[in-house]
């Protein structure tokens, strides 16, 4: 039986092929940032003194690697005295390697005075007119997967848990907040402090700066946004209390203090991101009626799962997400009932699918696998809902065989024990072997623990959620065809009840049916963003010209990647949309996050 000191040591006996840190020989234990925002060059400058932790006799320690990635570095110093660097060749894939010589006497820190590019591809910058009030401009970052390494010098790998405190130079007017605790601030002057004292992967490091109000939700969370904003977006996460109340008695205390969200510009490429302290969040969850908080659950859970114990490479990503989007369906039960959470996982399971047989037919069909192969490859270029929905789907597997109980205890004993550390795939299936399944090799092999990690596709052996809400959703759908009765489609249909409906219709839907759906639903019009998403994905397939305005104006004014590529793929593989689907990019595109940009270059070819 392997010890606890002995497990801890395999934590870091890994090699993450997407950094150029020497991280065997040494670490970056702490991050102390002093940048400035320069919103007319769009850049950020400053310095970045970084706290070396030695992982072996630092006399023998003759260098550190740092990635970067189109940083402009200026000087490289400790106390006070120049180093000799130098910057490897810029790959698209990794950036550069900054490798720094280390003097005799082998320094605890080291400075580096820098500037970043105005095209990072974590950073968008956002003119004045392109926020709600027009009287600032606006900048969010977005560090995952390995983008931090475009504002920021580090060892840009999951696996290197750092430590960071921040002084943000802003215009004054605007408000700065960061992925950390908020320390003295100047705001008349400026001037915003941060400090987050547990050590997080630098992914994790986020700051936003705008015109940002906050309205408060209870002693431990609140909602940040733009002031036209801020009420709306209060309301819809009315429920984030409940959630962490729901989330600690499922897999114990939240270690994080403070649970935020910044509402972000519609420019933001995710639906959320799980930033520790902050979650930044897209507008399109604001619905009206609360019906998508399904996603600020997800980022909760987050802080156990991501957050607290970290994917050591980007190939053990399912481990984040597969975990989390297990434990978002466990919140979501509890406060909104199984129907609810057993609806999101059948809407899942069909999109499992899909992308299953969409990968079966690209270049990369072994994206499917849990445990990733992505040598010689960018992290975001393998990105799916693979390992968000075949992980949780094998965690569900695992619950209904062993039960709720042991399941659960299991699953809080990972938590605890491992918090603060990093995890590989090898080593969980380990732990779970020996905590969870006994020792049990027979069940083990029954269960098809290996073919659900290690293969492509979906075992057969996946738990089906029944669902009499959408036993009737997908009758009205076959009725609607058959007869063009709507008799069975509902109003105050929730959002997943909508979802499965409109799913569920055939790939051809004729004209008369597409127009008798929109005039007595408003389907168009639809204010939900994640119906108005699926009606435009009948639309785009069946020609149907009536909603392409409203098309049109959803792919421009808002930049969530989840909608971007599938309208933009739709219309690109319809020949009829193929020049509208150019003619919106060409002009939304500058509104884009990079990270979205070059999602949707690669769709349409750019």
């Amino acid at each position: 039986m392997l010890t606890l000191g002995l497990l801890t040591m395999f934590a870091y006996s890994f090699k993450d092929i997407h950094t150029f840190g020497n991280t065997d020989e040494v670490l970056t234990e702490r991050l102390s940032l002093d940048l400035t925002l320069d919103f007319e060059k769009k850049v950020i400058h400053g310095s970045c003194e970084i706290t070396l932790a030695y992982q072996t006799d630092k006399d023998k320690v003759d260098y550190v690697d740092l990635d970067i990635s189109r940083l402009d570095i200026e000087s490289v110093t400790a106390n006070g005295k120049a180093l000799t660097y130098y910057i490897g060749k810029h790959t698209a894939d990794m950036g550069s390697r900054l490798h720094i010589m280390l003097p005799a006497d082998k320094p605890d820190k080291i400075r580096i005075e820098y500037r970043t590019h105005p095209g990072a591809e974590a950073v968008q910058w956002l003119s004045k007119e392109q926020t709600t009030s027009k009287k600032f401009p606006y900048l969010f970052t977005q560090g995952q997967s390995i983008f931090t390494r475009t504002w920021i010098p580090c060892m840009d790998s999951p696996g290197v848990r750092v430590a960071y405190d921040a002084v943000i130079r802003v215009p004054k007017g605007m408000t700065a907040v960061m992925s950390a605790y908020h320390q003295q601030h100047d705001a008349a002057e400026g001037i915003f402090r941060f400090d987050m004292d547990i050590p997080i992967p630098p992914y994790l490091i986020a700051l936003a700066a705008g015109e940002i109000a906050f309205k408060k939700i209870s002693d431990r969370a609140g909602v940040y946004a733009e002031p036209a904003v801020v009420e709306k977006a209060a309301w819809e996460f009315a429920d984030m209390e409940k959630m962490i109340q729901v989330a600690e008695k499922l897999y114990g205390d939240y270690r994080w203090k403070r649970w935020d969200a910044i509402v972000l510009p519609p420019s933001f490429p995710f639906g959320g991101m799980e930033n520790p302290m902050l979650t930044f969040a897209t507008p399109t969850l604001i619905a009206g009626d609360r019906s998508l908080v399904n996603t600020m659950a997800h980022e909760l859970a987050h802080s156990w799962s991501g957050n607290l114990v970290t994917n050591a490479t980007w190939s053990d990503f399912w481990l984040n997400e597969g975990f989390t989007t297990y434990f978002e369906r466990r919140i979501m039960e509890e406060l909104y009932g199984k129907e609810i959470a057993e609806m999101d996982n059948l809407l899942a399971q069909r999109d499992l699918i899909e992308d299953v047989e969409t990968m079966n037919k690209s270049e990369h069909p072994g994206d499917s696998i849990l445990y990733i192969d992505l040598k010689g490859r960018h992290p975001d270029d393998g990105f799916s809902g693979i390992p968000y929905d075949k992980g949780a789907n094998f965690l569900l597997l695992l619950e209904t065989t062993f039960g709720r109980e042991r399941f659960d205890a299991w699953l809080k004993n990972y938590f605890d024990t491992w918090a603060f550390k990093t995890m590989t795939t090898d080593h969980m299936l380990r732990l779970m072997k020996r905590d969870l399944f006994k020792g049990d090799d027979a069940m083990w092999r029954k269960l098809r623990v290996e073919e659900w990690v290690y293969e492509k596709g979906i075992p057969d052996n996946m738990v089906i959620p029944e669902s009499d809400k959408f036993e009737k959703t997908r009758a009205a759908a076959k009725t609607f065809i058959k007869s063009g009765k709507t008799d069975g489609v509902k109003k105050d249909w929730v959002t997943a009840e909508w979802l499965d409906f409109l799913n569920s219709l055939p790939e051809q839907v004729s004209r008369e049916r597409m127009e008798a759906l929109d005039k007595q639903f408003k389907l168009t019009d639809a204010g939900n963003s994640e119906i108005l998403f699926a009606w435009g994905m009948v639309a785009v397939r069946n020609n149907y010209e009536p909603a392409y305005d409203a098309i049109r104006d959803f792919l421009t004014r808002m930049g969530r990647r989840k909608f971007l590529s599938p309208l933009y793929r739709a219309m690109n593989e319809n020949p009829k949309t193929q020049k509208m689907a150019r003619d919106i990019y060409k002009n939304a595109r500058s509104g884009y996050h990079p990270i979205a940009q070059a999602s949707i270059d690669k769709i349409l070819g750019r």
